[in-house]
């Protein structure tokens, strides 16, 4: 996870010191909060040999069910924190995958399937719970749908606006959030919903109380809702 116009340096320095305690109990309380995460690995839709990127891929909890509900996946994980990724290596080895996990550090923005040494781009890229804290959140965005193939797809899974749960509980949950450098990306999520008419294949799905969404879209119809998410936050 990861707020706008931060150095490199900057960013991937404060997720460290965010991470380089909470990893070793990232997984077991993040469940209790992090939800939809399950149902985006679920409609994926990978087929063998597809090459899956996740952005922001943490402790690799996501890389690790993806690898054994999707065999023959080759997967990609992404992360700005060094910290995070030491768990994730060592999340990966005793997983035992078949297939290898290939990990690197960087920022979202600069993501091109160069950065792995490929020489094509991906099949999915995957967004769990990232883009709330990633500072420049529309360049990821832009840099993840550069890196998809026209006719694959890109996967959101993010916190909502809480619109329809009690008001009170929406803005307290929305304050403890803020502790973490995390920011509900609002404008996206109305630019996805008012855009559910569009010919582009874009699948929303809202959990309860709007506290979560679940989107699945070509790159063509993220980037036309990123423009509208630009003009809705003027």
């Amino acid at each position: 996870m990861a707020g706008e116009n931060q150095g490199d340096g900057d960013h991937a320095g404060r997720m460290d010191r965010i991470y380089r305690r909470q990893r070793y109990i990232y997984d077991l309380t993040r469940k209790y909060f992090l939800f939809g995460r399950d149902r985006l690995v679920r409609q994926l839709g990978a087929v063998p040999g597809e090459r899956i990127v996740e952005i922001g891929c943490g402790t690799a909890r996501n890389l690790i069910r993806i690898a054994r509900t999707h065999p023959g996946i080759r997967l990609y994980g992404l992360d700005a924190s060094a910290e995070m990724l030491r768990t994730a290596e060592a999340a990966i080895a005793r997983a035992k995958l078949p297939e290898p996990i290939v990990l690197k550090q960087g920022l979202a923005e600069n993501l091109t399937p160069a950065v792995f040494d490929l020489p094509r781009p991906f099949d999915h890229a995957i967004f769990s719970y990232s883009l709330s804290m990633i500072p420049d959140w529309r360049a990821a965005l832009i840099a993840a749908c550069h890196s998809v193939r026209p006719d694959g797809f890109v996967h959101v899974v993010d916190f909502g606006d809480f619109k329809k749960i009690w008001a009170p509980a929406g803005r307290s949950f929305r304050s403890y959030l803020g502790l973490w450098h995390v920011t509900p990306r609002t404008e996206l999520l109305r630019a996805l919903e008012s855009q559910g008419g569009s010919a582009e294949p874009c699948a929303l799905h809202l959990l309860p109380g709007h506290y979560a969404f679940v989107v699945k879209a070509v790159p063509g119809a993220i980037l036309s809702r990123l423009q509208m998410s630009t003009a809705i936050s003027r």
